[in-house]
């Protein structure tokens, strides 16, 4: 294994040969192994630049460090389901390294909650922390003191300008948002564009997606420059509502033909658009959400841009994990996933 690449569990049962089970009995030093099977992953732990003595000294006496992860409520935005089952199975990976993980949720439409949150998180102690930020300057202050405590931590999904962030996994926001302006305008006739906003805390405090429209906008202005881009914000929880604001708005702008929204919640806005099937060309939206593939496949959303929130979340675990007891810094601190453009054609293999 590249001396770069950082060494997981997984990597010690795969070189040696053996199961992670017995790696993880070795590890904790249950017995039941062989002395064949003990030194060979005794080998390659100490290959691989593990501390075993270390290791195994924290294990025997039952010490245990907690990762605390702190995202939206799940029953807000369905979009952070997704998270939680990739906090579920890292929790898996690094439970024999003695790491517990911990989920914290406040609602992403409210900062008082997310600051109260924040302060029964620190109540915790936890030797690290995994986040994906939301409210701008309260998310400044959060970590800052972390910092000020020495403990780490990783973004996911977004990040801030932050100085003191041990890495981040997710998209690059910018591109991403050049990507939507891309698939929006492909055909060449996004004359009129709507983008669809939600409508979060009264003091729009939290704009997790200000670079992404940084660079959709940035896009439109200069492939598009005659291009019309207006904006409606919608609330996701008063549907009847939301229906008039569409109402109204296409009753005051009928040549709108093009839909795009920057979050994972473009199936709010399908009923609608199913009503009026003439209305619009073209919509694209973010995020493989069983409502948004639903509406793919039916033709009523035509891209998605993918990312994938488990698997950011589980590498920011497992990168807090490598510096919580191994001292091991990430090979990059940013760490930027693949984006999957979803059409009704390949949606269905995803």
């Amino acid at each position: 294994m590249p001396q770069k690449e950082k060494p997981t569990i997984m990597d010690i049962a795969r070189l040696s040969g053996l199961s992670k089970g017995t790696v993880d009995r070795v590890l904790h030093d249950r017995g039941e192994v062989s002395r064949k099977s003990y030194e060979k992953v005794m080998s390659v732990i100490k290959e691989l630049g593990y501390e075993p003595n270390m290791l195994a000294s924290m294990l025997a006496r039952g010490i245990s460090r907690m990762i605390a992860v702190l995202i939206p409520e799940a029953n807000v935005d369905t979009f952070w389901e997704l998270a939680v089952k990739g906090i579920g199975k890292a929790a898996e990976a690094v439970g024999p390294l003695g790491i517990e993980t911990e989920l914290f949720e406040y609602d992403p439409r409210d900062a008082s909650s997310f600051r109260a949150t924040c302060s029964r998180l620190l109540e915790s102690k936890p030797s690290g922390v995994v986040l994906a930020p939301m409210f701008g300057s309260d998310t400044q202050m959060f970590t800052a003191e972390l910092r000020k405590l020495s403990i780490p931590y990783v973004f996911f999904d977004t990040k801030q300008d932050d100085e003191g962030y041990l890495a981040y996994f997710g998209l690059p926001e910018y591109k991403s948002g050049i990507l939507c302006a891309d698939q929006l305008t492909v055909d060449n006739s996004a004359a009129d564009v709507l983008l669809v906003r939600v409508k979060r805390d009264p003091l729009r405090q939290s704009d997790p997606t200000v670079i992404r429209r940084a660079g959709f906008m940035d896009y439109m202005n200069e492939h598009c420059p005659d291009s019309v881009v207006r904006t409606l914000f919608v609330d996701p929880m008063d549907p009847e509502r939301m229906d008039q604001d569409l109402e109204a708005f296409f009753a005051a702008f009928p040549q709108t033909s093009h839909v795009a929204m920057f979050n994972s919640r473009i199936h709010i806005i399908v009923p609608w658009l199913e009503r009026h099937p003439d209305k619009v060309q073209r919509v694209v939206g973010f995020d493989n959400l069983r409502a948004n593939m639903s509406a793919l496949g039916r033709g009523t959303v035509s891209v998605l841009i993918a990312q994938h929130p488990d698997e950011q979340v589980s590498m920011a675990i497992q990168a807090l994990t490598d510096k919580i007891v191994f001292g091991k810094d990430p090979v990059r601190r940013d760490n930027y996933m693949h984006m999957d453009i979803l059409t009704k054609y390949n949606a269905e293999y995803y």
